[in-house]
């Protein structure tokens, strides 16, 4: 069995052997495939450190969080585009629209998931969208750019079947984590409507810890316990859960 995180912020615990730990856990729970978010100039190095320590196992995105967009986003934005030139670099993510916190940086958040859009069709790379309470928002803008080089994955999706359906139609799956195990979220109803080839796994850690870990920070060791609620709801074997969202990574990244 092969586990893929999709989403993780596994490089924010920065001590070499609590780093150690964690990805042993990782690989002793078969996740052997990490890729890693990037949210703003400070996490670059982060994120470097850690794929340098484990290649074969962790995989660096770049982008600017829209939580991160602030008024020198120009600036963060060109250290981030310069900073691609000589890395290995599989997504650009995690970008796009927050209006939970600041409802007052939406003219630059949007402009900002733009200017990001256009750098992974210039790199034909998938982008990895950060959506929170800017559905409408987020989907404005995607049906603006839309090509056939517009893909990647909604992470930590939570929205209804009609926006699920939507994403997917924009040629993106669904990114699936801790949430879908909480009992009153109503994502298992919404999944069972969507085919299992239109997801993929992430933890998001260290936040959205899933049950029994609820409350808890998260690692990305705990994505077995994602994998075996969608398993459940699929009423299919872990293993096949596996299988098809690792594939569907592979299909993402190109890796």
């Amino acid at each position: 069995m092969l586990l893929t995180d999709t989403h993780t912020h596994i490089y924010y615990e920065t001590d070499v052997e609590g780093q150690t730990l964690l990805m042993k856990r990782c690989l002793d729970n078969k996740v052997e495939r990490l890729f890693l978010p990037n949210v703003d100039v400070a996490s670059i190095k982060m994120i470097d450190d850690l794929v340098s320590r484990y290649p074969q196992n962790c995989f660096a995105m770049a982008g600017l969080h829209p939580c991160d967009v602030k008024e020198d986003y120009k600036e963060q934005l060109a250290i981030i585009y310069s900073s691609m030139a000589d890395r290995n670099i599989y997504a650009i993510g995690e970008i796009g629209m927050d209006l939970y916190w600041d409802k007052t940086t939406l003219a630059i958040q949007q402009d900002a998931f733009k200017q990001q859009i256009a750098w992974a069709k210039e790199l034909d790379l998938p982008i990895v969208i950060h959506c929170r309470e800017a559905f409408d928002e987020t989907f404005d803008v995607l049906e603006e750019m839309k090509d056939d080089k517009l893909r990647g994955i909604f992470h930590c999706f939570t929205g209804n079947l009609v926006q699920a359906k939507r994403a997917i139609d924009l040629n993106f799956y669904l990114g699936i984590g801790g949430v879908v195990t909480y009992k009153k979220a109503g994502l298992d109803a919404v999944l069972a409507e969507i085919s299992l080839k239109n997801i993929v796994l992430e933890t998001d850690s260290p936040y959205l810890a899933p049950v029994p870990f609820r409350g808890k920070p998260n690692e990305s060791s705990y994505l077995v316990h994602i994998a075996q609620k969608v398993a459940d709801i699929y009423q299919v074997s872990i293993e096949q859960v596996a299988e098809i969202t690792t594939t569907n990574s592979q299909n993402i990244f190109a890796i």
